[in-house]
């Protein structure tokens, strides 16, 4: 129950795209990132992914063309099955809040991507 200071937790943060646990709300994991250039185009199947932008921009690709640009305090929800595409165009610090089942990429792949256990370390 000690408080955790979200500036201070981003130390441990030293490479882009590799998410790190902070916290667990019930069945949901809170996780910090820094980011910088594109991820990768995915989908999460059964999982709602929210993004909430601390410093920087992120702007969301979406399938269709359609994007969603975040500034420093505003956060998007990405439902279930949806196609997108996270990038940031200079470091970006975002939250993640995902269900602890989420696979980082989702349904791909990729160099980037981290396992839970990564992710917890």
């Amino acid at each position: 129950m000690d408080p955790i200071n979200l500036i201070a937790a981003f130390d441990a943060v030293t490479q882009h795209w590799s998410p790190k646990v902070v916290g667990r709300v019930n069945d949901q994991y809170v996780k910090l990132a820094k980011v910088l250039g594109e991820l990768a185009w995915h989908r999460h199947d059964e999982e709602d992914e929210l993004f909430l932008v601390v410093r920087g921009r992120l702007r969301i690709e979406f399938e269709g063309g359609a994007e969603r640009v975040l500034e420093a305090g505003e956060f998007c929800v990405v439902p279930k099955g949806v196609l997108h595409n996270p990038v940031a165009d200079e470091e970006c610090w975002i939250v993640l809040i995902e269900t602890v089942t989420t696979k980082h990429t989702g349904d791909v792949d990729t160099p980037l991507t981290k396992t839970i256990e990564q992710q917890l370390a």
